[in-house]
């Protein structure tokens, strides 16, 4: 190929460089912004807080820190995170690919070896940081918004353009014939939401055209054409119906995740409040054994000094190996407990978390301030009696939390919204029922000549923008046949009746949670009350026992009842107490006013509802930094 034709082809693909390509980290910007913008009208149309949805992983998460400073093993450069991955020729974790993304548990550090204590709030926001399963969760509402965005390209101009480039030899009868070009083209088109599409485009011999060169042939031709649906297909309704499902179905997503929030937060306090009970189920174990092995030794005194039997001093020393078991069983309990809890955070199994000391001590303090208030409400009685379980209070709650519940759970509101959406799909049914009438017009002018030497170097045509043409037509499809259409619309009545059915089941559904949380609710609230009057009754009994042991004046057998009461009515007092805890955030999350950022900071309403709250200060909200307590 002759130079000239070389620097022909550099400058065109020069142009292209130039006027149509961007970097990878502009269209990741691009796409970014498009997602923001689109998750934070729908967060609006929702009536959800504004808040950023961060998918990318933090440059340094809790993850990695306690892998690093606790010296944990490492199998894969994998285990430290995405920008950890060794460079090659697939992979190079450039700062435009991997911009530093911000997470939700930079405030937590650990001291080197040290265990890193954690309280309720922090495992929350740790677990919204670290956790899969909730970070795939944002990952979904990201692609819906970036699935709307391109829908909503479907009515917005669209610039086309290309350059090309082609050489072609034959040999035929002894001749030799080349051609060769170099076309440029650019055009527009676009779909209005009325149903009117309109489309423009130019091409030309670009070689031809900057060099002046008149022994290659060269054109340019230009064309523009419109059409119009009078029938069918007409209408912003029917139109936009892909483009208007988008964008509910993103407010959808904006809800589903509203409410993942809440699920996922209560998923969490329960896993914490569970590890909680095994350390103060380890605790109580621990307490037994000691206070039994102090009767063994005891009794092993007396039975060397006459004053027991040989039988009572043998189930004393049973009653404390049985302890032991039970002590161990607990450590081991407590130790999986960790494990899964930290694996449900997003957390190396072996790291060193722990629970902070303090809220293990809260819960004593917490259920002493319940019981007062209810011993306060009841009249000083230790067990009120009541005509049944579900009583006026119960009923007037419940009726209460209903309302509540249909004012802001966002699962219900989206299936009132989906019966909106089957109508709708109805009304664009019927309309692809109707006779089309299509009126399109297409006008051009110019000339495409093709760029063709010979081996004389012959003269071709030359550059001429003459031969305008328009046409105008008019389609008719008088629905013959509509078959397809016809069981589309049947469907589509169909489909109202499930998207009835489906709102009433789901509003079946939440009544009956409702329904339940409140019974669960005073149910726990009253397994407190008991237990705690079971913990006293125990403890006292083991008192008794053990003043009529030393004047030698109890049974044995009667001073290990009353010690394995004790431990029993501990450990089933603190699980009432986190049960009832538990509860009362279930009732919060299906009623919706469990308010969770997309970085885990939670905080409860300001009217809690009945019993026992894990919050100092009677009304402060959630949301406490790397130091507080829960």
């Amino acid at each position: 190929m002759p130079t000239s034709r070389k620097n022909k082809a550099l400058f065109a693909l020069a142009i292209c460089a130039v006027a149509g390509c961007r970097s990878a980290g502009d269209w990741r910007k691009d796409a970014d912004d498009a997602a923001a913008r689109r998750i934070a009208s729908a967060q609006s149309a929702a009536g959800a807080v504004e808040e950023d949805i961060v998918v990318e992983t933090a440059a340094d998460t809790l993850r990695r820190r306690l892998l690093v400073e606790q010296k944990l093993p490492i199998f894969d450069p994998a285990s430290l995170g995405i920008r950890a991955l060794p460079t090659n020729l697939d992979w190079n974790a450039s700062e435009r690919m991997l911009p530093g993304g911000r997470g939700g548990d930079s405030a937590f550090s650990p001291k080197g070896t040290n265990a890193l204590e954690i309280g309720l709030h922090d495992a929350v926001r740790i677990a919204a940081a670290n956790s899969p399963e909730f970070r795939e969760a944002k990952e979904a509402l990201f692609a819906t918004a970036l699935a709307l965005d391109l829908e909503s390209r479907t009515f917005h101009g669209t610039l086309l353009g290309a350059i090309g480039g082609s050489a072609t030899t034959a040999r035929e009868n002894g001749r030799t014939e080349s051609s060769h070009g170099s076309e440029a083209s650019a055009g527009v088109s676009r779909t209005f939401e009325n149903g009117v599409e309109t489309d423009a485009s130019f091409a030309l011999n670009l070689a031809g055209m900057l060099t002046g060169e008149r022994r290659t042939a060269w054109g340019a031709v230009a064309d523009a054409g419109f059409s119009i649906p009078l029938l069918r297909g007409s209408g912003s309704l029917v139109r936009r119906e892909s483009l208007t499902q988008a964008e509910r179905d993103l407010v959808y997503a904006v809800r589903a995740f509203e409410q993942k929030k809440r699920e996922f937060a209560v998923e969490i306090e329960r896993s914490y409040l569970s590890l909680l009970l095994a350390m103060r189920t380890r605790l109580n174990e621990d307490e037994n054994y000691r206070r039994v092995m102090l009767s063994t030794r005891r009794s092993r005194r007396m039975a060397d000094a006459n004053r027991m039997s040989k039988t009572a001093f043998d189930q004393s020393h049973q009653s404390e190996l049985s302890a032991r078991a039970g002590w161990i069983a607990a450590c081991r309990s407590y130790d999986s407990a960790l494990d899964a809890f930290k694996t449900r955070l997003g957390l190396p199994p072996d790291s060193k978390v722990v629970p902070k000391a303090g809220d293990i001590r809260d819960l004593k303090a917490l259920v002493e301030r319940f019981l007062a208030e209810e011993s306060g409400r009841s009249g000083g009685s230790d067990l009120p009696e009541r005509e049944s379980v579900d009583d006026g209070e119960m009923k007037e709650y419940a009726a209460k939390a209903l309302g509540t519940a249909f004012a802001n759970n966002p699962v219900i509101a989206t299936a009132r919204d989906r019966v909106e959406d089957a109508q709708r799909h109805l009304v664009v049914a019927e309309d692809g029922l109707r006779a089309e009438m299509t009126l399109g017009a297409k006008a051009g002018v110019g000339h495409a000549a093709t760029a063709t030497t010979n081996e004389t170097g012959g003269r071709h045509s030359n550059f001429r923008m003459d031969n305008p043409s328009a046409t105008v037509g008019l389609t008719i499809d008088p629905a013959l046949e509509r078959t397809s259409e016809r069981n589309s619309y049947r469907n589509a009545l169909i489909a109202v009746e499930s998207a009835v059915r489906d709102y009433q089941k789901a509003e079946d559904d939440l009544k009956s949670a409702i329904r339940e949380d409140v019974r669960a609710l005073f149910q726990t609230r009253e397994a407190l009350r008991i237990q705690s009057s079971a913990v006293e009754l125990a403890a006292r009994r083991v008192r008794n026992q053990d003043l009529l042991m030393e004047a030698g004046r109890a049974d044995m057998k009667d001073l290990l009842d009353a010690q394995a009461a004790l431990l029993s009515a501990q450990n089933s007092l603190y699980r009432a107490i986190t049960d009832h805890r538990a509860q009362q955030l279930a009732l919060q999350r299906d009623m919706g006013t469990l308010d969770v950022t997309a970085d885990g900071v939670w905080s409860e309403p300001e009217s809690p509802v009945p019993g026992v709250a894990l919050r100092r200060g009677g009304g402060e909200k959630s949301g406490r930094t790397e130091g507080d307590e829960a």
